[in-house]
Order: structure tokens, then C-alpha cells, then sequence
């Protein structure tokens, strides 16, 4: 079973991009090329930033996670991303553990 992570992006206008996979740095990747894979929000929006990322979650997790994050207010997203707050203390109702 695949490893999943949830990721935030940064754009040159400084909005975030929250989004999951089982890897990362191809993903990133794939964004930062601006090609076809690209997510339609992040193109004409670069240069990006991979600011934060959470790795070894279950698929189901990962995006419960990510759907929990993108309702989240930017200043919660920040202190997740600068390290203030961990994802155990931001949703402590989701059970993270490591699969």
C-alpha cells in the first residue's frame, strides 16, 4: 500500500494550494512545469514554493486531511506551514497515524 502526503504549495501571489499524492517532489514537479498536469489554479501563478508537506498517511487520510485544510483560515494554514502547530493539534478528532 502506497504512502500519501498532503502538500501546500506557495504562489508568487502568496495564496497556498493544498493538494495530496504519493510523491511529492514528482507532483511539485509536475506543477511547477506548468504543463498539463499542472492543477488549473497554480498556472500563470509562478514561481511556486513547496512550503510544507506531511507524508505516510493512508489515501483516505490524506485527503481528509487535505479537505480539512482548505476550510482552514490562512492564519492557521501559516502557523501549520511555519511549524507552530502540528496537524495532531490543528484536527485532533482525525486519528493520524502512520500506514
Amino acid at each position: 500500500m502506497a504512502s500519501w502526503a498532503v502538500y501546500m504549495i506557495e504562489t508568487q501571489s502568496e495564496t497556498l494550494y493544498t493538494g495530496v499524492s504519493t510523491d511529492v517532489a514528482r507532483r511539485f514537479a509536475e506543477h511547477a512545469s506548468g504543463g498539463k498536469k499542472c492543477a488549473r489554479y497554480l498556472r500563470g501563478k509562478h514561481p511556486l514554493t513547496l512550503v510544507w508537506h506531511h507524508a505516510g498517511l493512508s489515501k483516505e487520510l490524506a485527503l481528509k486531511v487535505e479537505y480539512r485544510i482548505k476550510r482552514l483560515p490562512r492564519a492557521m494554514k501559516d502557523r501549520i506551514v511555519s511549524g507552530q502547530i502540528t496537524l495532531f493539534e490543528a484536527f485532533p478528532d482525525l486519528v493520524l497515524t502512520q500506514s
